[in-house]
């Protein structure tokens, strides 16, 4: 048999021609799949909002020589809170964008990135706030890094090998980790490191994803924020594809 079923979260999507398009989505059994949506332009299309981007299906694909073709496509989740809120908008795209980057096509780790995308997006628009927002994505960056091999050290100095306790100490994006005051001559690292910055990456990073902790109780915007651009530009540099988040936006109906 060709056709194989899975279920999967659309990505991305590129046209193919005047009726058609390719779709790009993480799948829950195959890691990173690309399928052709037939006729999706048209507007009685049978696949239609289902191949919208930020859509959660269970797709029956018919197995090409180059691409596969999507025949049936049933909606999971639609994240539908996430297309009233432009917040909500960017931040799904970017983690999207992260998986994209990340997933490989029959990735071994694809049913714990599956989920971890999917969680991750249901929070996100069932978010109150921004730094309800920011926490979802936050965790998501870490785990999503740890899960591909990136995994950032928060405790041991990557000079010397000591542990870092209640001090400020330096962030290596290049290196991938925290590296104390003195080994941080060798380093030359500019992006200083709160101890308590330190400890709620930590606890985010230990925690399950869908615990809340006493560090998501004393989150605030500030926190979140710094938190996220110091993840964000550890995920850029150890990323071998460009970001492009803020032109997809308006891809999203």
């Amino acid at each position: 048999m060709n056709n194989f079923v899975t279920d999967a979260i659309n990505l991305k999507s590129y046209n193919l021609s005047e009726a058609d398009k390719i779709i790009v989505m993480y799948s829950k059994d195959k890691g990173l799949i690309r399928g052709v949506a037939k006729g999706v332009k048209k507007p009685k299309s049978k696949l239609g909002a289902r191949m919208d981007l930020l859509v959660a299906n269970k797709l029956m694909l018919y197995k090409g020589k180059n691409l596969d073709r999507i025949c049936q496509a049933e909606a999971l989740n639609t994240f539908h809170k996430t297309r009233q809120n432009m917040d909500k908008i960017f931040y799904s795209l970017y983690i999207t964008e992260v998986v994209n980057n990340f997933g490989v096509e029959d990735d071994p780790c694809s049913n714990e990135v599956y989920d971890l995308l999917y969680k991750a997006l249901d929070k996100i628009s069932n978010a109150r706030d921004t730094v309800e927002i920011l926490l979802t994505v936050i965790k998501f960056q870490l785990k999503m890094m740890q899960i591909s091999g990136f995994g950032i050290e928060l405790e041991y100095c990557l000079g010397c090998g000591e542990r870092i306790n209640d001090e400020n100490m330096f962030f290596s994006s290049g290196a991938g980790g925290v590296i104390c005051k003195c080994c941080n001559e060798k380093f030359n690292s500019h992006t200083i490191l709160h101890y308590k910055l330190r400890d709620f990456l930590n606890a985010n990073l230990q925690y399950d994803f869908d615990y809340r902790s006493e560090y998501d109780e004393k989150a605030n915007d500030k926190v979140c924020s710094v938190c996220f651009e110091l993840l964000k530009d550890y995920i850029n540099r150890h990323s071998s594809k460009r970001f492009n988040s803020a032109d997809i936006l308006q891809e999203i109906k």
